[in-house]
């Protein structure tokens, strides 16, 4: 299972018969195994990954390190169900260190970005502090590097 999922992850494009292929099993328990992880809740959806900067579209990208205050009897989790159901945010993890929540937000401009920092997230009750990144440059995403380096075309010279 897991080193059909490690495969899925890498690249959900292949085909069932491919993936038998590597795994030296039938179409059919590929099928059914995939079928049975999506029924369980394993597979949760299929992604692709974009390099937005090659299009026209210009999206910005900001991680929001957010400290808050855990409601009695819930924790974090009400807290982060709170802001994760805003569709301007793409994904909201529980983590350790300085701050509780790392909140990863995609609007069409800065602006758009402070704005909903501003008037949506730290107003929450339960919010408080909140640290702004903006993401200038993707090098890699989920394993996949976005621009291969060039080589060094650069003359010598020997002084």
């Amino acid at each position: 299972m897991e080193e059909l999922l490690e495969i899925l992850e890498k690249n959900s494009k292949l085909s069932e018969e491919q993936i038998a292929v590597m795994l030296g099993k039938s179409v059919e328990e590929i099928k059914s195994a995939i079928k049975k992880l999506e029924d369980e809740g394993v597979i949760l959806g299929y992604t692709t990954l974009i390099d937005w900067e090659k299009t026209s579209k210009e999206p910005v990208t900001a991680l929001i390190e957010v400290r808050v205050t855990p409601q009695r009897g819930e924790g974090f989790d009400k807290v982060a169900e709170r802001i994760y159901r805003y569709p301007q945010v793409k994904a909201c993890y529980l983590v350790s260190g300085g701050f509780d929540l790392m909140v990863v937000i995609e609007g069409k401009s800065m602006k758009e970005v402070a704005l909903f920092v501003a008037e949506k997230l730290a107003p929450l009750e339960s919010v408080v502090s909140t640290s702004t990144h903006f993401v200038l440059k993707k090098y890699k995403d989920k394993g996949v590097i976005f621009e291969k380096s060039r080589p060094d075309n650069r003359e010598v010279i020997i002084l």
